[in-house]
Formats: C-alpha cells, sequence, structure tokens
C-alpha cells in the first residue's frame, strides 16, 4: 500500500487544489474518467457551446420578425459537434498529461475507480486492469454526480442516452424523446429542437423548471411548448425499443398515449457519487449518497473533506470553484502550514442560470418560498417589453421579477427568464452580496439607455 499526504479523488475544481504551497507534499490523484470532471468534459461548458449554436439557429428562424429574409438551408450537426470537443478534448487530454509529468514530481495520477475499503485506505480499480491500494493522511473526495435514470419498466433493454453521451451523437436524430423537465432536459431539448431535431419532451409535473419562482416555470413552460411537443403531467409505463426506434408508453389526463422516437434521452437528474466511493465502509455519513460535511467542508471522519456535487445541493461549478478555494486553505490550517482561522463559503446567494431560450436565472428566495418563511414582502415584475431594448427585440415573453423584503428593503429574491437573463441578473447578485437596499441599487448608479438593464433598473423603481 502506498501512503500519501493528500489523496483527491476526482479532477473537477478538485485538481486546482495542488499549488505552489503543497509542493512539499506527496500527492495521489485519483480520476476513474477523463480529466476535467463534469463541466468541462459532459456539462457546462460543451452543452453552453451547443446552446449558443442554437440560439443563433433560433436568430435566423425568426429573422423575418425584424424584416429580414433568411433562410436555413443546412445544419451540419457533425462540424457543430467537432467544434466544440475539438476543443474540449485537447484541454482534458493536456490537463492529465501535466499533472503526470515532469513539472509536478510530487504527483501520482492513477487512472481508475476509487472506494473506500476502510477509514483512511482507498483501493482503485485501474482502468487498465488490476488494483493499487492508497491511503493519506488528508483525503479530498470531488467526485461528482452522475446522471439517474428512473427504474421504468423496460428501460435496461433499451439504448438511451444521457447528458454524458447525447453531445457525441454521429447524426442529428430525425425524432428525438426527452424524459425530464429540468434544466438539463430543457437545454438540450432547446439545443436539438433549434438545430431541426422533432423534439418531445415528457414531465412527471405538470411544468418544467418548477424548482423555479412559479411565474418563471409557468411562463417558460408555455414558451418552450410552442416550441417542442410537450407532454407534462406524464406516467411512464413502459419504454420499449425496435427496428422502428423507441417508443414510450405513458399515461397522461387519465388517456394511454405512446410516444415514438428515434433516439431518447433520459434528463431526470443527476446524483452523488456516495455508493460509488463506498463511502459506508470509511464510516462517513452521507443522505442518499451525499457525502455530509461541515461549514468547512470536513466530513465526520478525521482528514477526509468533501466539496462539490458529491455533497453540496446545488450542482453548480461556479459553487464548487468556490468551495475547493476555500478547501484548499482549509488543509493548510488543519496540518499546521496556516496559523489562521479556517474559511467558510458564504452560499446566502448562489445563483443559477437555464441556457435554455428563453434563459433562465435566478437567485435568492422564490415569491413562494418568502411567503412560507412569513416574510413581509414586496414583488414588483417588469416586461423586457416595458423598455426600448425590449421594443426593439419585439419581445412579449420576457419578465424580470424581484422580491424584496419591505421591512429592510433588502432585495431577497430575482427571477429572470429572457435573453441575457444570465448577465442581467448579475448586478442584482452584486448588491445583494454587499447589502444594498433596493433603493441604493434603483437610484445609486446609471443605467445605459436604451440597453436592456432598463428593465431591472425599473423592476427596482417599481420596489
Amino acid at each position: 500500500m502506498q501512503d500519501y499526504d493528500l489523496v483527491i479523488v476526482g479532477t473537477g475544481s478538485g485538481n486546482s487544489i495542488p499549488g505552489p504551497e503543497f509542493d512539499g507534499w506527496n500527492i495521489a490523484i485519483v480520476e476513474k474518467g477523463v480529466f476535467g470532471g463534469t463541466c468541462l468534459n459532459v456539462g457546462c461548458i460543451p452543452s453552453k457551446m451547443f446552446v449558443y449554436a442554437a440560439d443563433v439557429a433560433e436568430t435566423i428562424r425568426h429573422a423575418s420578425t425584424y424584416g429580414i429574409t433568411a433562410e436555413m438551408h443546412h445544419v451540419d450537426w457533425p462540424s457543430i459537434r467537432d467544434r466544440v470537443f475539438g476543443r474540449i478534448d485537447p484541454i482534458a487530454a493536456g490537463g492529465e498529461e501535466w499533472r503526470r509529468g515532469d513539472e509536478n514530481p510530487n504527483i501520482t495520477v492513477y487512472g481508475g475507480t476509487a472506494r473506500f475499503t476502510d477509514t483512511k485506505t482507498l483501493t482503485v480499480d485501474m482502468n487498465d486492469g488490476g488494483t493499487e491500494t492508497i491511503s493519506g493522511r488528508h483525503i479530498v473526495l470531488g467526485a461528482g454526480a452522475r446522471p439517474w435514470v428512473p427504474p421504468w419498466k423496460g428501460i435496461e433493454d433499451v439504448a438511451y442516452h444521457t447528458s454524458d453521451t447525447i453531445m457525441r451523437l454521429p447524426a442529428l436524430p430525425e425524432r428525438l424523446i426527452v424524459m425530464g423537465g429540468g434544466y438539463i432536459a430543457s437545454e438540450l431539448g432547446h439545443v436539438f429542437a433549434s438545430l431541426g431535431s422533432h423534439v418531445t419532451m415528457i414531465n412527471r409535473s405538470n411544468a418544467l423548471l418548477r424548482a423555479e419562482d412559479e411565474e418563471i416555470s409557468h411562463r417558460f413552460t408555455t414558451v418552450f411548448g410552442r416550441r417542442v411537443d410537450l407532454r407534462c403531467g406524464s406516467d411512464v409505463e413502459e419504454v420499449t425499443q425496435d427496428d422502428q426506434g423507441v417508443h414510450v408508453r405513458l399515461f397522461r389526463n387519465g388517456e394511454e398515449e405512446t410516444v415514438h422516437g428515434d433516439v431518447l434521452l433520459v434528463a431526470t437528474g443527476r446524483r452523488p457519487n456516495g455508493d460509488v466511493l463506498d463511502v459506508e465502509a470509511a464510516g462517513i455519513e452521507h443522505d442518499m449518497h451525499r457525502v455530509l460535511v461541515d461549514e468547512h467542508f470536513r466530513t465526520n471522519v478525521d482528514g477526509i473533506w468533501a466539496f462539490g456535487d458529491l455533497s453540496n445541493t446545488y450542482q453548480l461549478k461556479h459553487l464548487a470553484n468556490a468551495e475547493v478555494r476555500v478547501l484548499r486553505h482549509n488543509l493548510l490550517v488543519a496540518d499546521g502550514r496556516l496559523d489562521e482561522p479556517m474559511r467558510t463559503v458564504d452560499t446566502r446567494f448562489v445563483p443559477h442560470a437555464v441556457f435554455g431560450n428563453p434563459q433562465v436565472a435566478s437567485v435568492g428566495l422564490t415569491e413562494a418560498e418568502a411567503r412560507m418563511a412569513g416574510r413581509n414582502i414586496v414583488v414588483a415584475t417588469k416586461d423586457y417589453g416595458s423598455t426600448a431594448y425590449g421594443w426593439a427585440m419585439e419581445d412579449s415573453d420576457a419578465f424580470a421579477k424581484l422580491i424584496a423584503d419591505a421591512d429592510t428593503r433588502q432585495l431577497i429574491g430575482a427571477h429572470i427568464i429572457g435573453a441575457q437573463a444570465s448577465s442581467l441578473i448579475q448586478q442584482l447578485i452584486q448588491g445583494m452580496q454587499f447589502g444594498q437596499t433596493v433603493d441604493e441599487m434603483a437610484h445609486g448608479q446609471f443605467y445605459i439607455h436604451p440597453a436592456l438593464p432598463e428593465v431591472i433598473e425599473n423592476a427596482l423603481l417599481d420596489l
């Protein structure tokens, strides 16, 4: 068995831990798949590169709105796909090559799947065969999450795709069935619908993006339902496959329906990889395989730490990056290398965005959450179309919704649906983080006229 000062499991954000401060440490990095983690290889970055191409296609498709005659003659799926992975794959390969190279003499890379066999001991099932056993004074778990596939009848006999594989399809499907109604289903549904696939989305609940503010979810469901064959309120009975394609039998509105497609995408959520790590063998506390940590990212087992999708409930790359910056500091404190207090991550205002069409962005409480918490609130909603730039866009669907505490005048929730939502919300995140009142946000700065941020200005003025 090889002993290390530090073992890092997963090469997403965790790969950024070993810096000059750790040059004196003997470090092991374990990665079962491709270097770079979910975001780089199968998540945020490739999906948004596809989304950008899809947005261009939508712009062309609706050019006549602005008096422009344009036609989309052909979608070259292999070229779109290869533009994405032609950039990403070399980055992933280069990251692994660098970690294995002479520049990192204190780091050993293990290509395989790690699982606990004792409190501080991991067995690595190597990708090239055989096993290795390693241990560490400190072990950092950043093993992320994976797609969750419901146990529908027949699904085990169907060659379905998840977000891990769908973006590398050899050809654009003529008919795509998307199972799910969350952010992954909505983003990838947008991609394939915009590029020319007939998309059928099957969702158990009656609305898409139902974790969003109710008004946002309702509007997104309405707008997206114009572009895809949307089957909300559906209970899947059976999934089958034959020479004609994939078939999903479901019940909706008390009646049986069957949906037919060429390709099936299962986008019903992601589950933490605590079971893959066999964390119970180390005595690590977990909740349905989500590793439990304190505010300093320590598990209940001394010397074992966790962060990111494996331990937090948000599963967001920007949060994982913030966590790992704090965790690396806390490692040095715990080891006596720094005589400073341990740090925490302020998670009061963790934002997120859904890069569908329309875009959605959110931070803080929804209106329902604020009312359930007993807050005395004021709410303002402002349409994009109420501003000059919204007129230019001919937008009658998009809006911003702001929720403030009536007593403190603090903004406690912001929800935007429409173009550039992921950028427009940033000014509100900053104001919330630094304690500005809605009055200070509204009056304490200039808003460029006639730019789209005037939607935010006008909503703040209404508050």
